[in-house]
């Protein structure tokens, strides 16, 4: 069982952020609207599903149900008329915001924040919009809310004394969603609840500490507390098994996997899950589970969710492609125990050490630290593979490692987990399987998966500069570095944008383009983007020691 949240010594008094009032309804649309939520998006009355969950009704929900109950039946009922009269439904525009002519990228980053930038006043009441206290960054284009993994990313780019308010009133918010939920949902909507996204608080902590002086001991509860979500119900994980987010190991080491705690269609993405679990041949249950398990992972979605049918390959020969292919009929996202979510999880009992430390909490600094050394032990034993020089996601139901190689090997090296030999080692790989024209390439497979080839990623950029730099491999760093930012730098100056992601492949070097597959068209704005071209560009000014 993890620790009582409680530290064995006092800490300081937590200087809690504001709380709205009252707190937000925390029912979902779909638990709200019934089956008025069903024949909207089965009918497909928006393009994007998100569409729906996103309005804002104009009554009381109870008095729209009353109407829909009434007059669906009736003979020349007109289901999108209805929706428009009864709801306030905002498509985002298809782009964000264009740049002045002539101005640099840099100075197109630091305009979009004030046009990213949301205030709580802003607020509509009785939408699935989750309240929060303070100003908040969105990613922009259709994703108006906050995020969470994509926000420490974005936050890297807060940079200048005029940013340093909204970065703690970001740090904060986390801080606020931790207190009222218990963690930190995936975003700031109702239907998010249910799910997380990669455990980063603790990285924004750091951030905050090193950018602000900000006292970090103030988190340290929120910290506990988050990791106590994550590793729920470990006591009820059996040996060789597995309960909510919790993996059991035979020798009663414990590990994680992404999970959701519902196991209906995304609300969000209600239309394609039901197709997706029509095209399988396993309950649905279980379908829409592991969909939205993969979207807890951030990786939403990629062939390292699919299932792997096909006989192991030589390392020569690359890691074999999913036979299905890009189908996501054969997501079985809950039977990976993933590299990146480990080395997350590893970080913040790493960091939940340090701090209980310096409160003089030395039970739970050594609670924590042991936790994170059975952590570290168990991802070197099931991940990492000394042969291909790389950390691969572990299958826990099969008891064997997966055998696709995905850019997720990076982040033990950006949280400090790996050694300087696997820091070696995978630079070699890096630089041999995933290097690729703009960048890192974000996995082996080209698929309709957006986190797939021939896409490229910020947040993998930054976690793998960042990583490379701290074990001396600058050669590799500086590679991936300058050929994301001549990426972003190309596409901004043909279009005056930013955006969500970036194609990366041998035809971009000559055209150089935003990035395609996946749900929905390509966003612009965008958040995570700006943030770490931001912190690349001033890595070039101050060149790593």
């Amino acid at each position: 069982m993890p620790p009582a949240i409680v530290p064995d010594l006092a800490l300081p008094a937590v200087a809690r952020p504001p709380v709205p009032s009252p707190l937000p309804d925390t029912l979902s649309p779909a638990d709200r609207y019934q089956e008025l939520f069903v024949a909207v998006q089965s009918s497909a009355v928006f393009a994007d599903s998100k569409t729906f969950v996103d309005c804002v009704p104009l009554m009381e929900p109870q008095a729209i149900m009353a109407a829909y109950r009434a007059q669906h039946l009736r003979a020349g009922f007109d289901l999108k008329a209805f929706v428009a009269e009864h709801f306030d439904c905002v498509e985002p525009p298809a782009h964000e915001y264009q740049s002045q002519p002539g101005r640099a990228m840099a100075a197109h980053i630091e305009a979009l924040w004030p046009v990213l930038t949301r205030h709580p006043s802003g607020h509509a009441s009785r939408s699935s919009l989750l309240q929060l206290p303070r100003p908040y960054l969105v990613p922009g284009g259709r994703f108006r809310e906050l995020y969470y993994w994509d926000s420490y990313f974005t936050m890297l780019g807060l940079d200048s004394p005029a940013e340093a308010a909204l970065l703690g009133d970001m740090v904060d918010n986390f801080a606020y969603l931790i207190d009222t939920y218990g963690h930190v949902p995936n975003g700031t909507r109702s239907y998010y609840l249910s799910r997380s996204q990669p455990p980063v608080f603790a990285l924004m902590v750091e951030l905050a500490q090193a950018r602000l002086g900000q006292r970090v001991l103030d988190y340290l509860p929120r910290l506990q507390q988050e990791h106590a979500w994550w590793m729920a119900d470990a006591h009820d994980a059996p040996a060789g098994g597995a309960r909510r987010r919790v993996v059991r190991l035979l020798d009663g080491r414990l590990l994680n996997r992404h999970w959701d705690d519902r196991d209906t269609p995304r609300e969000e993405s209600w239309l394609e899950d039901v197709t997706t679990a029509r095209a399988s041949s396993r309950e649905p249950a279980e379908v829409y589970r592991d969909l939205r398990a993969a979207c807890e992972s951030g990786w939403d979605f990629s062939t390292r969710w699919l299932s792997e049918q096909t006989p192991p390959a030589s390392p020569s020969e690359g890691s074999p492609r999913p036979a299905s292919g890009a189908c996501l009929s054969t997501i079985c996202t809950t039977d990976i125990v993933p590299v990146d979510l480990n080395a997350f999880l590893y970080k913040l009992e790493i960091r939940i050490a340090e701090l209980a430390a310096l409160a003089g909490a030395r039970t739970t600094a050594r609670d924590y630290q042991e936790q994170a050394r059975l952590r570290k032990a168990a991802m070197n034993e099931l991940m990492w593979n000394d042969a291909q020089g790389a950390f691969f996601d572990h299958d826990w139901r099969r008891g064997e490692q997966r055998r696709s190689l995905t850019a997720a090997t990076v982040v033990p090296l950006f949280v400090g987990l790996a050694s300087a030999a696997q820091a070696k080692a995978i630079a070699g790989t890096v630089s041999q399987r995933l290097l690729a024209h703009g960048g890192l390439a974000t996995t082996e497979h080209t698929s309709a998966q957006q986190w797939d080839q021939p896409n490229g990623w910020a947040p993998l950029q930054w976690m793998a500069v960042r990583g490379l730099d701290d074990h001396g491999e600058h050669a590799l760093a500086d590679t991936i570095a300058q050929r994301w930012l001549a990426t972003v730098q190309a596409v901004y100056e043909r279009e005056g944008r930013l955006v969500e992601k970036y194609a990366l492949d041998q035809d971009a070097q000559h055209n150089p383009h935003g990035g395609g597959g996946g749900e929905y068209p390509l966003q612009d704005g965008f958040g995570w983007t700006n943030g770490v071209t931001a912190a690349l560009l001033a890595r070039q000014r101050i060149p790593p020691a």
